[in-house]
């Protein structure tokens, strides 16, 4: 307490002009730790579509500044890192050691997300923390890449306590942890080359922090870190202030557990008092026997960054202080936050929900501040093959088309907002991968929603599949219940999945697998965003230059807009 009080006075006293550079060199620091993440990395997943993220923390672990990455990754950095901290006390650690977990009961998401934290020593003093999560390709459990059917969290892969390691014992080299691991795993290469590539990207983070510690001094660049996070809360809270009081009501629901047809029902309650807000997902479903089930750590994510986005200006940075006016909680045992061992492997669908039943409630009271539902799915794929003992995974998550604005229209397939995740690009896909090869990749016309603003078009890949024996899975959402319209919008188009077989056509279902055949083809089609306002009052001319640039077809302007092309 004495030294948080320190602290604050010497923040007092901070040069406002050391604070803007020290500020902005912590956030440029942060960045630049994601980019050597995602250059450095061997798989595709993080290589090409940037799934994985990266930040500064203070010694205590809040977030001080972070890469502009994947949103659900990054809002319970802070969360995980104290279950590290719950049973290794900083004050144990050594310089050299780094804290690792992936335990979705323990903070964590899902296993594929492995979060390490490597503390930052300055002249033997602890003054920060670099940290980085990755999804990784494999992580073993029943099926390579992704295991549709687990029935708990142990058939999912390798659970990694939150625990401390020493990097020049444990792991470098051929250290015991590593070996560990690629033992555990059945695409070592890529996979060690990945969990590299974090710890790469966090001494590139401490080297940053220990060059502004030397040139204004470790306790102003400590009160520099306090003072960025007390700036955001400040300007979260007067955003918050401007919203009327009141409580609000928002649900969505994920379309079905792949075991019934029964959709999954997320309910959110929002109160706003004064300049702080609270998220009540009381009255949601049960957890589910499938991987459908959320872990809280992801919930806090999704219920975040729909108020983050909606509610805030962009140039707030987000860090510990946006968190500190917000409340969330959700009863235990329910899909948003499920209890031991439930299986957790597709938990971003019922992420979505949590995202989209806040953004429903949020409408009521802010109604030029939200967007209407779009994709907001991660449709996950994983092709994979065997072939002479050795394993070559693909994996997959698709985008599709965002909701339309109150200003503008839905940006069209790309990923959802949850995840930001790129595109793979098809020679990137070509130079990995011979057991399957990229032959179709485009929008889909007419796939969105209508309205003043139309919502964003989903897009279909196609694969032919070139060997025998090659394993599918899928997990996705917006197959039954489509994306939502606001305001006199209709609803975007609904995804599909297909394989063609001898001529025959065969329905995938939304969380499913299957084994493909030489010459199968599989087609995936992703859905397009909701529209926004009266459809009557969209402007002609935007109707005719979706028809000029291939959006909509001529049919569609007549029938829907009224408009001859």
């Amino acid at each position: 307490m004495l030294e948080r009080l320190a602290l604050a006075e010497r923040t007092q006293l901070l040069d406002p002009v050391d604070h803007a550079v020290i500020s902005q060199g912590l956030i440029a620091a942060a960045r630049e730790m994601g980019v050597k993440l995602i250059r450095s990395a061997y798989s595709t997943i993080i290589r090409e579509a940037a799934d994985a993220s990266a930040a500064l923390f203070d010694r205590d672990g809040n977030v001080v500044a972070q890469a502009e990455l994947i949103p659900m990754q990054l809002g319970p950095m802070s969360e995980i890192f104290r279950s590290c901290a719950a049973v290794y006390p900083v004050e144990s650690l050594e310089d050299g050691d780094f804290y690792i977990t992936n335990d979705p009961y323990s903070g964590g998401q899902h296993l594929q997300d492995v979060f390490i934290y490597s503390p930052i020593f300055v002249e033997g003093e602890l003054v920060a923390f670099a940290g980085t999560v990755a999804h990784h390709l494999d992580l073993g459990g029943g099926n390579p890449g992704l295991t549709t059917e687990a029935v708990d969290v142990h058939a999912e892969g390798l659970i990694i306590p939150p625990t401390r390691y020493s990097f020049a014992r444990d792991w470098e080299g051929r250290g015991p942890l590593r070996r560990l691991i690629a033992a555990n795993i059945r695409v070592p290469d890529q996979t060690i080359g990945d969990f590299d590539a974090q710890f790469a990207a966090n001494a590139v983070g401490a080297e940053r922090v220990r060059q502004l510690c030397q040139r204004y001094g470790a306790e102003t660049v400590r009160a520099s870190m306090s003072e960025l996070i007390d700036y955001s809360e400040r300007r979260f809270r007067a955003a918050l202030a401007e919203i009327p009081d009141g409580t609000y009501h928002g649900q969505d629901a994920v379309d079905d557990d792949g075991l019934s047809d029964t959709p999954l029902t997320v309910k959110a309650k929002v109160t706003i008092k004064g300049d702080s807000i609270s998220v009540d997902f009381d009255g949601t479903c049960a957890q589910v026997r499938r991987n459908l089930n959320c872990p809280f750590a992801s919930t806090i994510s999704a219920a975040l960054t729909a108020i983050k986005a909606s509610l805030t200006s962009a140039d707030i940075p987000f860090n510990e202080g946006v968190k500190r006016p917000i409340k969330i909680t959700a009863p235990p045992g329910c899909l948003v936050n499920p209890t031991y061992p439930a299986p957790v492997r597709a938990r971003m669908e019922a992420a979505y929900r949590s995202f989209n039943a806040v953004l429903k409630a949020l409408a009521q009271v802010a109604p030029d501040r939200v967007i209407a539902g779009g994709n907001d799915t991660t449709l996950v794929t994983s092709i994979s093959h065997l072939n002479a003992g050795k394993y070559r995974v693909y994996l997959e998550v698709y985008g599709g088309g965002y909701g339309a604005s109150p200003r503008q229209d839905g940006c069209d397939a790309v990923d959802s907002p949850l995840s930001n995740c790129t595109n793979t690009p098809v020679e990137a896909t070509d130079m990995d991968f011979e057991h399957f090869r990229l032959t179709g990749y485009g929008l889909i016309p007419d796939s969105c929603g209508h309205g003043r603003h139309r919502g964003g078009l989903g897009f279909f890949r196609r694969f032919e599949v070139l060997k025998d024996q090659v394993n599918f899975a899928i997990y996705a959402d917006r197959f039954r219940l489509a994306p939502y319209g606001l305001f006199g919008g209709s609803d975007g188009q609904r995804a599909r999945c297909e394989v063609v077989r001898g001529g025959k056509t065969i329905p995938v279902k939304s969380k499913d697998g299957m084994e493909l055949r030489k010459g199968d083809i599989l087609t995936l089609y992703t859905a397009g965003g909701g529209g926004f306002g009266p459809i009557a009052e969209r402007d002609p001319n935007a109707v005719l230059r979706d028809v000029r640039q291939g959006y909509l077809t001529a049919e569609t302007a007549r029938r829907v807009y009224g408009v001859s092309a």
